[in-house]
């Protein structure tokens, strides 16, 4: 969680907004790639792609 506090404090500091929505839709296909691999939802996943 470190990371993630550092580098939104750095796009606060650097006036990046627009990498936040790019940060977050990369984090949300991880989080989709790492739940697809070991759940029960996987099949579900795997119909939206």
């Amino acid at each position: 969680m470190l990371i993630l506090k550092d580098i939104f404090g750095f796009l606060m500091e650097r006036k990046k907004f627009w990498l936040i929505p790019i940060i977050f839709a990369l984090l949300l296909i991880g989080l989709l790639i790492v739940m697809a691999g070991s759940s029960a939802i996987a099949p579900f996943i795997y119909t939206i792609f």
